[in-house]
């Protein structure tokens, strides 16, 4: 098990004010290694989670955040894979201490996904992010391949229209209670019959937005954590990660998230838990539809959508799912995305995350998930509390 003793993010949303990546990344960093209580010079290892140059216009942004945060002589890694960039550094983190190479290791995400480029360049980029050469190449965009992929999911088990209201109003509700968030939302259903449609059955109401923020973990060898922090810090206590192809249309079920499937079964397995033992996750849910796909691949649910359509998957339900406000309310920044599920869930399992979000339960264990392109490249991390609550 690897201890979570120090988790922080920034607000994501559309910066204004002057500010860049580099002054994000500081905030969170600081933040988290505030939370931790050790000394810089502690640190053995800085994975930097950033999906695209192309929005940081910087090369090799692990070492000039070293030099930012003061980690001159530490190990250096940038990590990128798609919208599993943040979640996969976390694995790298992860995986750092479990081979004995760092005791302390700090994970930083950060993308200006929202302000680096006019938003019609950063959708042609995610065209890029699957086959460039059958679907970049053509002009095809993200939100055509997710509603395609929702379809074929919705034939199969009967989702509605109105499923996909229902995720959107639950998510963007949450964030209501986010201060980080960036779209908190009251929606109604009469709210969608108004919004333009992107991409059937997508309307721009059930889509992510695009957003800036960093947010940035601590990771702790069991016997290398502070005394304050080792009884009560939450430990990752599985990884998985698993790819499936590219293409949509070169999979036998385009609707199905099957590399979801492995890398939460790996995970389990590593952590020897099952899905049933879930108390909270935060899922992957660039569109209001793959968030349904996410948990039906993850297990989490015997019937997904009835448990969505019975409340189960509020924040007073079973198992609560985004209670940060996921993608569609907390925001998109993508580097910052998976570091960031992994910090609000941290922060759940210790008991301390934002008021009217937090169950007045004892939460036992807890799951983060994300993907790149539609199910393509998918990462998931299961946590759990620590051993004094």
């Amino acid at each position: 098990m690897i201890l979570v003793i120090g988790a922080a993010q920034t607000p994501f949303n559309r910066r204004r004010d002057g500010t860049g990546f580099r002054d994000w990344a500081c905030e969170a960093f600081e933040a988290a290694r505030a939370m931790a209580g050790i000394d810089r010079s502690d640190i053995d290892a800085l994975i930097v989670a950033s999906e695209s140059d192309f929005f940081t216009l910087q090369l090799n942004p692990a070492s000039v955040l070293a030099q930012d945060f003061g980690l001159n002589e530490a190990e250096t890694l940038r990590v990128e894979g798609g919208g599993a960039t943040g979640q996969l550094a976390v694995h790298a983190g992860v995986e750092r201490i479990l081979s004995g190479r760092a005791r302390y290791v700090a994970v930083v995400g950060v993308d200006p996904s929202a302000s680096a480029l006019a938003g019609d360049s950063i959708r042609a980029l995610y065209g890029y992010s699957f086959d460039f050469w059958t679907d970049g190449l053509a002009g095809v965009t993200a939100t055509s391949l997710y509603a395609l992929s929702w379809q074929a999911f919705a034939a199969e088990h009967r989702g509605t229209g109105d499923d996909l209201n229902a995720v959107t109003i639950k998510n963007r509700g949450n964030a209501m209670c986010n201060p980080h968030a960036h779209l908190p939302r009251q929606h109604t259903s009469e709210d969608f019959a108004d919004s333009p449609m992107i991409a059937a059955p997508y309307c721009r109401l059930h889509c992510s937005p695009l957003s800036d923020g960093a947010a940035a973990l601590i990771l702790s060898a069991p016997d290398a954590a502070p005394d304050n922090r080792r009884n009560f810090a939450p430990q990752i206590t599985g990884i998985g990660a698993a790819s499936d192809l590219p293409g949509l249309g070169h999979r036998k079920a385009p609707g199905t998230f099957a590399a979801k499937t492995k890398a939460a079964r790996r995970a389990f397995d590593m952590a020897g838990l099952s899905a049933a033992q879930i108390a909270v996750a935060e899922v992957y849910d660039a569109y209001a539809g793959a968030e349904m796909q996410a948990v039906t691949a993850l297990g989490l649910a015997e019937d997904p959508l009835r448990t969505l359509r019975d409340g189960g998957f509020d924040a007073d339900g079973g198992c609560p799912i985004n209670l940060s406000g996921g993608l569609m309310g907390q925001g998109a920044p993508v580097g910052a995305t998976g570091v960031g599920q992994t910090a609000s869930c941290a922060l759940l399992l210790e008991g301390r995350y934002h008021a009217g979000l937090q169950p007045d339960r004892p939460l036992g264990h807890a799951l983060a998930d994300t993907h790149g392109g539609v199910g393509t490249t998918c990462a998931v991390t299961v946590l759990s509390a620590g051993a004094v609550a």
